[in-house]
């Protein structure tokens, strides 16, 4: 199977987020997308006491019934920072049989010279980049310099190719502006947030009375 990973923190999910992954999904003719919320965050602090359990539940409310999504808690089960390529290396080793999609957005792409072992990333999966709408900058300029002449452009199907085997997809995305921080902050200030997240997060933000103080950014 061709899956799709969703990584985040999901503090808490919201439609952006289903959003995304609903049009890589079909873009890249996925037959799953997974949403593996973090444990810690390696770059940012997490906005809120939040647990992960509070969050994974989140996202399987989120989802419940659509096949075509599915909650993995593998971070939380191993704990400590969430690095990306120790996740897909674990993804990798238990499920060889699939063919994984590592979905990240435009600005993570042009950071992602500052992850841990990020050379390793684009030897154990396909790396879809969404972009807006009308995105033209040159792709094999966005790459880390060390790591740049292992890759080849092909013009025609408009991907990056890694010497591993592995592809840098580029996939449009018509953007819905919510953000988690926009979410949070409006739990705080009282406002209805049912165009923003599903009505079952909303219940379990309610369930647990998150988010009641202001939002800090994440």
């Amino acid at each position: 199977m061709k899956i799709g990973i969703l990584g985040g923190t999901f503090n808490p999910i919201h439609f952006g987020h289903l959003h995304i992954a609903e049009e890589v999904m079909v873009a890249c003719g996925l037959d799953q997308v997974w949403f593996v919320p973090t444990c810690q965050p390696p770059h940012k602090s997490l906005a809120e006491e939040v647990s992960f359990a509070q969050r994974l539940e989140m996202v399987n409310a989120a989802i419940a019934g659509d096949g075509r999504f599915l909650a993995c808690d593998m971070e939380g089960r191993r704990g400590g920072k969430s690095f990306s390529v120790t996740t897909l290396e674990l993804l990798r080793e238990q499920y060889p049989e699939h063919e994984f999609f590592f979905i990240m957005g435009l600005d993570s792409f042009r950071e992602v010279g500052s992850w841990k072992s990020y050379h390793r990333l684009f030897e154990l999966a396909h790396i879809v980049v969404t972009a807006r709408p009308g995105f033209t900058g040159d792709p094999r300029q966005l790459l880390p310099v060390a790591i740049a002449d292992r890759f080849c452009y092909d013009a025609d199907a408009e991907k990056l190719r890694h010497d591993a085997g592995f592809t840098v997809i580029f996939v449009s995305h018509t953007s819905r502006d919510i953000s988690s921080t926009r979410v949070r902050q409006a739990v705080a200030d009282g406002e209805a947030i049912d165009g923003l997240v599903p009505a079952a997060v909303i219940d379990c933000i309610d369930c647990h009375h998150l988010y009641t103080t202001a939002a800090p950014s994440d």
